[in-house]
């Protein structure tokens, strides 16, 4: 897919992960007992929406331009509002222009006790990524391989956590390194929460993938997916999803909340769709 993320920051599948990953976090901080976040591709951590690459495509205007300027109605206000938060206070700190990624997003919604692994394989953005979280000692930057180092990785020693795959998708095989990825890291820490972003395009081999989730015979992997338009041969991303294994106990009927509204302020073309079910239940008895 090609999919350099600084081309990318503040479009509208950002802007489903991190409210996803922002809902997650939230749930976890429910306990008292401190947990883990592994970020499997960091990133920067930062994106200056009017850098070179964000203005070429101007994607996150139609993306986290169009949530901010939105006016949610009440119950849904409440649900976005650590990923606001979050967009708020960064830009308070650093400027209007900059969006928060995933590792920002997690370390601010970080405890004392909690802690923050960001894995990034691409030397120069590892450097900066380091750079950029120094100030915090709860965050670890590793340059690293994502897949290898989640691994070794696992289980956390403070036995609750939360990992984030967020990969671009570049390599051919990369639906399948995901799914190796999972069934390796659910053996060690099988009460784990994984986020798993994926992108939908057409011809991407995304029902295979479902497939492969299916077949490892995990449960309690959620669904959560958005299309902003159909998706047609020949044109870029359609939309995107995320598979959540052990998801919080009120994701599901969270999410379905907001993709009701996400799915109305962030259309951009016929047959746009958004839906929240069980990829696979929970086992029951």
């Amino acid at each position: 897919m090609n999919y350099r993320h600084a081309f990318h920051a503040g479009n509208f599948a950002d802007v489903l992960k991190h409210i996803v990953l922002a809902r997650c976090l939230i749930h976890l901080r429910e306990k008292p007992a401190p947990f883990r976040v592994i970020d499997t591709h960091a990133g920067l951590g930062f994106y200056d929406l009017k850098s070179k690459e964000a203005g070429r495509t101007g994607e996150w205007e139609g993306g986290v331009g169009r949530l901010l300027a939105a006016n949610p109605p009440p119950d849904v206000e409440k649900l976005l509002a650590p990923y606001r938060e979050a967009i708020e206070r960064v830009r308070a700190f650093h400027g209007e222009s900059i969006y928060p990624g995933s590792p920002e997003i997690a370390r601010g919604l970080l405890r004392g006790e909690d802690r923050l692994i960001l894995v990034e394989k691409h030397p120069e953005d590892a450097r900066r990524a380091k750079e950029n979280f120094a100030f915090d000692g709860r965050a670890k930057l590793l340059e690293r391989d994502g897949y290898e180092s989640l691994n070794a990785l696992v289980p956390p020693k403070e036995k609750r956590g939360l990992i984030l795959i967020d990969p671009p998708y570049e390599e051919r095989d990369e639906f399948e390194q995901v799914v190796d990825a999972i069934r390796q890291a659910y053996r060690k820490f099988s009460t784990g929460v994984y986020v798993i972003w994926y992108p939908l395009k057409a011809g991407l081999p995304v029902e295979a993938f479902y497939r492969a989730m299916v077949n490892l015979e995990i449960p309690k992997i959620l669904r959560i997916e958005q299309r902003v338009r159909g998706e047609r041969s020949g044109e870029g991303l359609a939309g995107s999803g995320l598979l959540v294994i052990n998801p919080p106990w009120h994701l599901k009927d969270e999410m379905t909340l907001c993709l009701k509204f996400l799915n109305k302020i962030l259309a951009a073309g016929e047959g746009h769709s958004a839906h929240c079910d069980w990829l696979v239940p929970e086992k029951s008895g």
